[in-house]
């Protein structure tokens, strides 16, 4: 596991709560400017928000493309396609048969829960 600096397109918005944790998984908010933390694999997931914030409404910035850090909310191996736990943290995706899974990128560096690592943003969608 290696930090890596974020590269790619971000889009400023705000945040629907506090966000506690950077490189956690952003899915749309209640309206076009704002953004909440993923909370499972059934999310539309969009981007990764870069840093932390204080209070609901403050400004954060989310990378939609290019690579960027996440956390693991689980072991990962490079080459996973990643999804979101219930708090925003990437694990890998896994979705059971004819269930659809949304996914936020292809890790390029493995991890365990906690670790931040690489991943190349590809939002999408997957079936098992």
């Amino acid at each position: 596991m290696s930090m890596r600096a974020t590269s790619g397109i971000s889009k400023a918005a705000k945040c629907t709560a506090a966000i506690a944790t950077a490189f956690t998984i952003a899915t749309c908010g209640a309206d076009d400017d704002t953004f909440s933390v993923a909370s499972g694999s059934t999310a539309a997931l969009v981007g990764v928000f870069q840093g932390t914030t204080v209070n609901a409404g403050d400004h954060v910035e989310v990378m939609v493309t290019g690579i960027s850090n996440i956390v693991c909310g689980g072991t990962v191996t490079r080459g996973d396609y990643l999804t979101s736990d219930a708090n925003g943290n990437g694990v890998t995706a896994a979705p059971a048969a004819g269930v659809n899974a949304d996914v936020i990128g292809i890790a390029l560096e493995s991890g365990v829960s906690g670790d931040i690592i690489a991943v190349r943003l590809a939002p999408g969608r997957i079936q098992g």
